[in-house]
């Protein structure tokens, strides 16, 4: 395996999108805890298990 192939692939497609839907709707300029709150909430309405950061 090359250094640039991913581990996990599916995985990190789904992460991303889920990254992506975000960016989209909420854009840019808000503080982190904004976008944690909203990736918490991506990632459970497609079902994307996570472990939210304290």
């Amino acid at each position: 395996m090359s250094s640039k192939e991913l581990v996990y692939p599916d995985e990190s497609y789904a992460i991303r999108g889920a990254a992506f839907e975000v960016y989209k709707e909420k854009g840019c300029g808000f503080h982190e805890p904004v976008y944690q709150e909203c990736m918490e909430i991506e990632l459970g309405l497609r079902g994307i298990p996570f472990v939210a950061r304290p």
